[in-house]
């Protein structure tokens, strides 16, 4: 069963990566928590370690279709790098609890954005 799970949250975050620019938190770790019955946190680790090579697949591809600014990467990059440390970190002192809760309401307001927004 794990392999029959592994291979639908493969399948699923692999085409909302490649279609959305979204995979890893968005699908990955609620598909993680509740399928793998993992903790968050694991979850959260789990993810972004598969989403690496996921990750530079569908960036390789846009950047064949020439749908990569290359400006905006550079910019944000070394911050984002910075704070996905700092992020890492903070969860040794953020329950698992408080975490799946601020997950939630974040996906909530992105959501709400994404159908109500301009």
């Amino acid at each position: 069963m794990l392999y029959l799970y592994a291979a639908l949250i493969g399948l699923l975050s692999g085409l909302t990566s490649g279609l959305f620019g979204v995979g890893g938190g968005i699908v990955m770790v609620p598909a993680m928590m509740f399928l793998m019955k993992l903790d968050i946190k694991m979850a959260v680790g789990t993810s972004l370690a598969i989403m690496v090579p996921s990750a530079l697949m569908g960036a390789s591809k846009h950047y064949l279709m020439g749908h990569v600014n290359w400006k905006i990467v550079l910019a944000v990059i070394p911050v984002a790098i910075a704070m996905s440390f700092v992020g890492a970190w903070l969860t040794q002192f953020i329950p698992s609890a408080s975490l799946k809760r601020g997950f939630g309401g974040l996906l909530l307001l992105a959501g709400a954005r994404l159908i109500f927004g301009k």
